[in-house]
């Protein structure tokens, strides 16, 4: 069984027991959340697709880890004009491990 979810203005495959790193989501470790956006959900031959939303659908997931991600270094520069810009960001993300799938 999985499901395609919308979290974060992207879409994910979920499977029971995987672990997804996510946009930041607000909690604190062992908070369990639940991801109510669900596009589809499968279980072998059975297949419903929302338009958008498949109603009544949910997975209930838990949050592992609060983090940031890699630094990635933001550099603009003009040739010529003695204009240079440099920029560090790292992104904030959540781990979270998918429990359960219902519909």
């Amino acid at each position: 069984m999985y499901a395609i979810i919308q979290t974060g203005g992207k879409q994910y495959r979920v499977a029971p027991g995987d672990v997804l790193r996510v946009e930041f989501l607000p909690g604190e470790r062992g908070d369990e959340v639940v991801l109510d956006q669900v596009l589809l959900v499968t279980d072998g031959d059975n297949v419903q697709v929302g338009q958008p939303l498949v109603p009544n659908a949910t997975v209930r997931t838990q949050i592992m880890q609060q983090g940031k991600g890699k630094k990635i270094v933001v550099y603009k520069k003009k040739r010529r004009k003695n204009y240079r810009r440099k920029q560090g960001h790292r992104q904030l993300y959540t781990a979270l491990q998918i429990g359960e799938i219902n519909l």
